[in-house]
């Protein structure tokens, strides 16, 4: 079958892969002949083993071919609801003479058995539908054909997301499939104003990108922006919503994420409703948030769930860890070799004779120690679960005492990295964690080089730099800078609720209201009452 489809392409005058031949054939219509069609479509893709051409007559009398792809269809559907009903006229149709013209009107409304039934009379777009696993179905003398959705893919079941857990509050994550996570947003927000509309991105993959907002809050520009950016990708293949980030972030080269990809819905929802946009991917279980601010990276969604006064409790001690995982390895650092005046006296003893056998500075000490935890991370992500854990004991535990033993390293120094590293694991965001840890290493080496100057200058190097950023033209450390006072209410403490009366200012949301008057009037009597 290589050999026809070559020899074709040949007799053309080119030797044509088949997207090239597609794209060479975009307009290309269907003639009315079955026998062409069937030798254009098998050409391009019957050297596929798991390709199904079915000839067969619709009721006996009509010439018919049918295409699919059988590891993307479910057999029993086509056998049940497509082949059965056109091979055999149905009672209703008994003793009904059905004219070649009138065929197409009642296999549409009367005979299959599906609802994503279409017409189509361009060829390129068909063999596009296959390869979605749709089945195709042609009839000699007519130059329309149907294509039938009938496609089938295992998937894994809705399940608790792995990389946001919660204790209290909704435990669906989104999986692989497209259409399931637009079903779970569509079973959160049962409003005819949540928008969603898609495009296929990737040459070759043809990927289905899904953008979702709620029409009347989210502001007009960023959604057109959004489409925008999206328009020109051109790439090959679109696997991962990984991918759609790289291409339409602001800044490529700063460490911290300009966007926030979560496999939570009802986080996502929750975003939607502040009036930001979500990017989905067919194939990738996360949805992608823009725009964002970096408050949003330490909060989570049990800040909201709870009632504030925990939500507050846990999130300042979620800041703290955050602060910790970036200055105190340097701050160590800074102090140790440049500053032990500023440490008790008991306590510098101590150190410096946990030290004494260290034969290099507290900077290659620490710096060593930190790389060391990094390799044992990485490979504690990328071993099998039941190997991993024990990995993680073994380094912290043998390798860590071995470390003290051999005097490669002091023991302050493993409590100051393990306490570290531990409060990087508190930071809710992966690439927001990730960011941190990136930047610890230069801090250590300006205060290896500076002492606390060094870790001044480096901070503010950092908080200089995420001033400058933005994201889809919101400034990246609002509501911070630019101050907004509503903004401050949800930063590093959570108001109540009904106090959090609009939708962030810096959003320039089209209705910035979200709690209604009454609900607020209500909660400001029960206090008063209460008090």
């Amino acid at each position: 079958m290589s050999k026809k489809k070559k020899s074709n392409n040949t007799s053309q005058g080119k030797d044509l892969i088949p997207h090239q031949v597609l794209e060479e054939q975009d307009e290309k219509v269907l003639s009315g002949n079955l026998e062409e069609t069937i030798r254009f479509i098998e050409d391009l893709l019957s050297q596929n083993d798991d390709f199904v051409t079915r000839r067969f007559h619709i009721f006996g009398n009509f010439s018919a071919a049918m295409f699919y792809f059988s590891n993307l269809v479910d057999p029993s559907v086509i056998n049940t609801d497509i082949l059965k009903p056109l091979m055999y006229v149905p009672p209703h149709l008994a003793g009904r003479e059905v004219k070649q013209e009138q065929l197409l009107n009642v296999l549409l409304k009367e005979t299959i058995y599906q609802s994503e039934t279409e017409l189509e009379d361009h060829l390129s777009p068909l063999v596009q539908v296959l390869l979605r696993g749709k089945t195709v179905l042609i009839i000699e003398g007519l130059d329309q054909a149907l294509h039938i959705g009938t496609r089938t893919i295992a998937k894994r079941a809705v399940d608790e997301p792995k990389t946001e857990q919660v204790i209290l509050g909704p435990r669906e994550g989104f999986i692989e499939q497209l259409e399931t996570n637009l079903g779970l947003l569509r079973y959160r927000l049962q409003t005819a104003d949540l928008q969603i509309k898609t495009l296929k991105l990737g040459r070759l993959s043809k990927t289905k990108v899904a953008i979702c907002y709620i029409e009347g809050i989210t502001n007009a520009e960023v959604i057109k922006e959004v489409e925008n950016r999206l328009s020109k990708i051109d790439i090959d293949i679109i696997p991962d919503i990984g991918y759609i980030e790289q291409f339409i972030e602001d800044h490529k080269f700063s460490p911290f994420p300009q966007m926030m990809s979560t496999e939570r819905p009802d986080k996502t929802v929750s975003n939607l409703a502040e009036g930001r946009v979500a990017v989905l991917v067919d194939g990738s279980p996360f949805s992608l948030l823009l725009p964002v601010v970096f408050n949003q990276f330490y909060q989570t969604a049990e800040d909201y769930t709870n009632r504030f006064l925990m939500g507050n409790f846990v999130r300042i001690s979620r800041i703290l860890a955050l602060v910790f995982s970036l200055i105190f390895p340097s701050l160590y650092v800074s102090l140790i070799s440049f500053h032990p005046e500023l440490l008790p006296t008991e306590f510098a003893v101590a150190v410096s004779g946990g030290r004494a056998g260290v034969p290099y500075p507290a900077v290659v000490e620490v710096l060593f120690i930190e790389v060391a935890m990094e390799i044992l991370r990485e490979a504690t992500v990328r071993l099998p679960t039941q190997v991993g854990g024990a990995l993680s004991i073994v380094g912290v535990l043998i390798v860590g005492e071995a470390a003290v033993s051999a005097g490669f390293a002091s023991p302050i120094t493993v409590v100051i990295i393990a306490l570290t590293t531990i409060g990087s694991f508190a930071t809710p965001s992966y690439t927001a964690s990730f960011a941190l840890r990136m930047l610890r290493f230069p801090l250590i080496l300006l205060a290896g080089i500076f002492g606390l100057y060094g870790v001044v200058i480096g901070i503010i190097l950092i908080f200089n730099h995420m001033l400058s950023l933005k994201s889809f033209g919101v400034p990246y450390m609002s509501p911070v800078s630019p101050g907004n006072a509503q903004g401050w209410k949800d930063v590093v403490f959570r108001s109540s609720l009904w106090r959090l009366s609009k939708r962030p200012a810096f959003l320039h949301a089209s209705n910035r209201k979200r709690v209604g008057k009454e609900a607020e009037e209500q909660s400001n009597e029960t206090n008063h009452t209460r008090g």
